[in-house]
């Protein structure tokens, strides 16, 4: 279970149920749940701070990344660090609407 600060967490929970299709359950204007099959947490009201700024980054997995990189810039999130290869794989940085920075990884070389 991970918590997130959101700045707005009506739009994370949009920007999450439409670019990833993550299901929700809201407690009240300030708190919304989420479960993605897979991870579960919320988004609260407050201030997030960047991964650059030392807030951890949750790395989430796709098996292709174009696509899931298209959902994110379509729904409102902003690429902050293009697609690069690592060790393991390849992966993208975004920050989502609410001002959380995550990032998406896939071990395939290509698309």
């Amino acid at each position: 279970y991970v918590e997130f600060a959101s700045r707005d967490p009506a739009a994370s929970r949009r920007f999450f149920e439409q670019a990833f299709a993550w299901q929700f359950q809201d407690y009240g204007p300030d708190y919304t749940a989420f479960d993605d099959g897979g991870l579960q947490g919320g988004f609260f009201r407050g201030n997030p701070a960047t991964a650059e700024a030392g807030a951890p980054l949750v790395v989430l997995y796709a098996a292709q990344l174009a696509p899931v990189q298209a959902a994110v810039e379509a729904h409102g999130g902003v690429v902050v660090k293009p697609v690069f290869a690592f060790p393991g794989g390849r992966r993208f940085q975004f920050i989502e609407p609410g001002g959380n920075e995550l990032a998406v990884w896939s071990e395939r070389e290509s698309d």
